[in-house]
């Protein structure tokens, strides 16, 4: 990063102006700026969303710094205004300054940042920017405005609580959210609606499910697994229990890490010359249980979540952990912008003869044009995709 996230340019020269869409941009020769010189609020939003696509295909991290003074009771655009100048001479060209909130939180969007040394980046730049503000706008002043950063692509931390996306960096997200609000309580009324039918009128049929499950294997009737749902949130997905207790799931997370991987050793179906990305002939899964995943059966309890709340009828499949851990980043935004669904854009487009970058590319399609025609379509094509087999992973 060197020191030039500290430099200050001296004052005291001439103006010139340049013009940069999105905002009447003067710069003055000695880098200093006023209120109007920051991108505004929608602008920076796009930027951001531009340096996260930027960032999965280079792999290479941002930090997102934001500049907050709303504490002060209303004085935050001011105490900002007078910050502008210097941010825009502690940043490097390549940095963006805008507007997060307009004339309440500003931000600095510091890209291709190198995460390698004794120190976090994040402390190195907070620390930087501290100085800078303490030393031109002295230390009470200074101390009004908090600095929080924001880091992507986040931390995946397997050996803790796990991965939640920083909200903070998908402000395009929320935009997404306001402008379908009236469509989203349809969809949420169509998955209390429909989830509710479904459990009553397919009743007797789970009744004969769970007496199958008891006979014929010990264990519980339902597995319940760890999910991830929505912005990463974690929730129990409940299932038919289709496998022997106490197995090894060993099995199936190295049959993940090759699916994603896209490794070709996987197995072919029955008659068929053609690749089932999928595990067959797993030695946990009983008579029953088979039959159960061949027909999906055994997803039949997820319409609990559904009214719940932690799923939809339509929606990207939800991930393990352990499969998530393995995600390219661009990957990752299969779990961010809906709900996971009981169904969904894959399943009724190829299901397990799709390769898993196929698959992940198959749910952004629905997670970019979702509406509810959309959901209903998929809704309607869903007992063909079952009825045709195949299974789910």
């Amino acid at each position: 990063m060197g020191n030039s996230y500290s430099r200050i340019s001296p004052p005291g020269q001439r103006d010139s102006h340049i013009k940069v869409a999105g905002s009447n941009y003067s710069r003055r020769a000695d880098g200093a700026q006023d209120e109007k010189d920051v991108l505004v609020e929608y602008v920076f939003h796009s930027m951001l969303t531009m340096e996260r696509r930027r960032a999965e295909r280079s792999r290479r991290p941002f930090v997102l710094m934001l500049l907050d003074a709303n504490l002060e009771n209303g004085a935050a655009e001011e105490i900002l205004r007078h910050a502008v100048r210097i941010v825009v001479a502690s940043k490097r060209e390549t940095d963006l300054v805008g507007w997060y909130k307009e004339d309440a939180i500003l931000g600095i969007i510091f890209a291709e940042v190198s995460m390698e040394g004794d120190l976090p980046i994040t402390e190195t730049l907070r620390t930087k920017m501290e100085t800078a503000f303490v030393k031109h706008l002295g230390r009470d002043r200074a101390a009004k405005i908090a600095i929080s950063l924001h880091v992507f692509p986040e931390s995946w931390d397997k050996n803790s609580s796990g991965w939640v996306a920083d909200s903070k960096l998908y402000p395009d997200l929320k935009r997404k959210v306001s402008r379908k609000r009236l469509p989203l309580v349809i969809k949420r009324v169509m998955d209390i609606v429909g989830s509710g039918v479904l459990l009553m009128a397919l009743s007797p049929i789970l009744t004969v499910i769970v007496a199958l499950i008891k006979l014929t294997s010990k264990g519980p009737v339902i597995f319940e697994q760890e999910r991830l749902g929505q912005f990463g949130a974690r929730f129990k997905c409940l299932k038919f229990r289709t496998m022997y207790t106490n197995n090894d799931p060993k099995i199936h997370q190295e049959y993940v890490r090759q699916f994603i991987a896209g490794k070709d050793v996987l197995n072919k179906s029955e008659g068929s010359d053609q690749p089932v990305y999928k595990l067959v002939k797993d030695p946990r899964v009983t008579f029953i249980g088979g039959f159960l995943r061949k027909t999906s059966l055994d997803e039949l309890p997820q319409f609990w979540n559904v009214l719940r709340g932690d799923m939809s009828l339509v929606g990207p499949r939800p991930p393990v952990p352990y499969e998530f851990e393995v995600y390219d980043i661009w990957h990752r935004r299969r779990v961010l912008e809906v709900k996971p669904g009981v169904t969904g854009l894959w399943q009724v487009s190829g299901r397990n003869r799709t390769r898993f970058d196929e698959m992940v590319r198959l749910d952004l399609c629905y997670c970019n044009t979702w509406s509810i025609w959309l959901d209903l379509k998929i809704l309607l094509a869903t007992p063909r995709a079952v009825f045709n087999g195949g299974g789910a992973c």
